[in-house]
């Protein structure tokens, strides 16, 4: 069902000082930061060539990994995102294993503006994954 790694994904508490690292300290190539209200957050793209890394910062008040930026100060690693060739039917094959999806349970479009779900941690050895329909 799964498919490669889309990109990991790093919640930290200032978007523009972390992005310079990957820029002026790693060499890496780094996307503009693009605010996305829908999701509570603003990303950053890094390009390694076989995968990405997203940075995370809190966008507004409802913002979900406001939570996880108050347990951990300097940031840290959110979650990682697979892709998926048809998100209905890893929705359907989860639900037979009893993997519960996050929020209404329904597919919402991400950040590349393909749908996405993420399946809730305690389902999945503790780490959040988010299902990337390509």
């Amino acid at each position: 069902m799964i498919g490669k790694l889309n990109h990991i994904a790093i919640a930290v508490p200032n978007i523009k000082e972390a992005a310079a690292q990957y820029k002026n300290v790693f060499g890496a190539t780094v996307s503009e930061a693009v605010e996305q209200p829908d999701h509570g957050v603003t990303t950053v793209f890094i390009d390694l060539g076989n995968t990405k890394i997203e940075l995370l910062e809190v966008l507004g008040d409802d913002s979900p990994i406001q939570k996880f930026i108050d347990k951990n100060p300097k940031g840290g690693m959110h979650h990682i995102c697979l892709e998926v060739q048809n998100i209905d039917e890893a929705i359907k094959q989860l639900d037979t294993h009893e993997v519960a999806i996050t929020g209404t349970g329904k597919p919402k479009i991400g950040a590349h503006n393909k749908p996405v779900v993420f399946l809730h941690p305690k389902d999945c050895n503790g780490t959040l994954i988010e299902l990337e329909e390509v």
